[in-house]
């Protein structure tokens, strides 16, 4: 590659979003920031909504920064979260702000579902999604017997990043990634279920063309031209579920590789050719959603670095220290003294977290940690153990030996707990981009413009932009045993 390429990448998390600029030459890959701003969960008359048009108003106002600063942009793509959806109207406009997933209308549904309309069982068999009350499934189902008008009135439904790229060009499409978080998707079909459409009273013609990540979607509409300065520049489907573009973007050699992509969230798993989907699957509820390519992002979810976060923000005394300062301290403890699994129901969402482990530790009779430095050594140990309990599990599902284990996103910053589950799990630890979305979500917009051939020349480019850190595995015998009486301790049967 010669002169520099520029794509301008969207990436909205649950709490804030982004608008980076990605430049691709000779070879390398260089991101920069142009905008950040907040992503707002809005609660009004009983519920709790994100504000779309805010969100595409932020759109625009990184676009208008790209043209002022004469950047020759070749496209535009968008990542978010999943499961969120925006229906339209017949006559093109937004049937108001969509309900957000943190929104308590679904508590229960789940059970309602499976007691009136699908057994559970039947559900995980045609989607192979893992069970969560905020699914779109159980949205929608609930939405339906609440009447609600926006459902009724609805021509289209769109998630989330399909909604923002339908502002930007007049095309509704229903982006693969991004819909196979829904519990609509069928991973065999690759395409929405019928049955489970029926179920919540819609039909797929209410959805936009099942597209795939690296797609054209279309281009700016003069509207948005006149309000950027821009002329009509394509929007890409990228991966529209963040998680998806930052699979993408893991720096892998070859397919021998498990990802843990960690965050306020921590996600393992491999990618597969295909949908994994059987007893086993069902019973330690994994997850399989859609991947670039064609691949499974066969994966679960594991409570991150939630718990240390809500931690600190209950600790006056570290409110001036750094996170490196703060891990360090936590170095100094004792190892393996008390333990917790980070996912039982106790840490979902406590008053106190800090009251949370105590009460954990309590019913365990294992020591309550003594100050702040203990609370995080418990936690860091913790998840390195939960780390291998589901590597395990992993292990057994992949028909390919896992040589490496590719940790991605903000928390791979965290070189304690890096190293923590090289030695947990014993198996090498390569630790970064920790901007994986973004990567993922500019190289599949160089994917589609012809400037990268397939995901392996999008990994090795991305190997050679960025730095990455080696953690080989140590202290054996020590994880070992803690892992045995990790496992008592959370009465989990030892799996061989």
């Amino acid at each position: 590659m010669g002169t520099s390429k520029y794509f301008f990448a969207v990436d909205l998390g649950a709490t804030s979003g982004r608008t980076i600029i990605g430049s691709l030459s000779q070879g390398k890959l260089v991101l920069e920031e142009l905008t950040r701003f907040d992503n707002q969960l809005i609660e009004a008359n009983g519920h709790y909504y994100w504000d779309i048009l805010a969100l595409y108003w932020e759109v625009v106002k990184g676009l208008r920064l790209a043209h002022a600063r004469h950047l020759p942009i070749q496209s535009i793509g968008i990542d978010t979260w999943g499961c969120d959806f925006v229906f339209v109207a017949p006559d093109g406009q937004i049937l108001g702000n969509p309900m957000a997933y943190r929104d308590p209308h679904t508590m229960g549904t789940m059970d309602t579902y499976y007691n009136k309309v699908l057994p559970k069982q039947v559900v995980y068999n045609k989607t192979g999604i893992q069970f969560m009350n905020f699914n779109s499934l159980f949205q929608l189902y609930q939405m339906r017997c609440d009447g609600n008008l926006a459902l009724q009135g609805a021509n289209k439904v769109l998630f989330i990043p399909d909604t923002l790229s339908y502002l930007l060009t007049g095309k509704a499409v229903c982006e693969y990634t991004a819909a196979s978080t829904s519990q609509l998707l069928n991973p065999t079909s690759k395409d929405l279920d019928t049955d489970l459409l029926a179920s919540v009273g819609l039909r797929r013609d209410q959805f936009g063309p099942m597209t795939l990540p690296a797609t054209r979607i279309g281009e700016l509409t003069p509207d948005v031209q006149k309000l950027t300065g821009l002329g009509p520049v394509p929007v890409i489907a990228v991966a529209g579920h963040d998680t998806a573009s930052a699979v993408a973007a893991v720096p892998a050699k070859d397919h021998r590789f498990a990802y843990l992509s960690s965050g306020t969230w921590s996600l393992m798993g491999i990618e597969t050719p295909n949908a994994i989907i059987n007893a086993n699957s069902f019973a330690k509820n994994f997850t399989n959603e859609g991947g670039i390519e064609g691949t499974t992002r066969f994966l679960k979810n594991i409570c991150g670095m939630w718990i240390y976060e809500r931690c600190r923000k209950e600790w006056p005394e570290v409110q001036g220290l750094s996170h490196s300062e703060l891990q360090c301290e936590a170095m100094q403890q004792e190892a393996f003294r008390s333990l917790i699994n980070p996912d039982d129901a106790l840490f979902a969402n406590p008053a106190s977290m800090v009251d949370a482990i105590r009460t954990y530790c309590l019913r365990t009779h294992q020591p309550v940690p003594e100050g702040h430095a203990a609370y995080c050594r418990c936690i860091f140990d913790s998840l390195a153990l939960r780390y291998r309990q589901v590597f395990t599990w992993l292990k057994e599902f992949a028909n390919f030996d896992i040589d490496v284990l590719h940790i991605i996103g903000g928390g791979s910053k965290n070189e304690y707990l890096d190293q923590f589950t090289a030695n947990s799990c014993g198996v090498t630890v390569l630790a970064g981009p920790q901007e994986g979305t973004a990567i993922g979500n500019v190289m599949l917009q160089a994917k589609s413009s012809g400037d990268v051939a397939d995901v392996w020349e999008m990994r090795r480019i991305i190997a050679q932009s960025i730095e990455l850190k080696r953690f080989d595995p140590h202290d054996r015998e020590a994880w070992d045993a803690a892992y045995e009486r990790y496992l008592r301790i959370t009465n989990t049967p030892m799996t061989h």
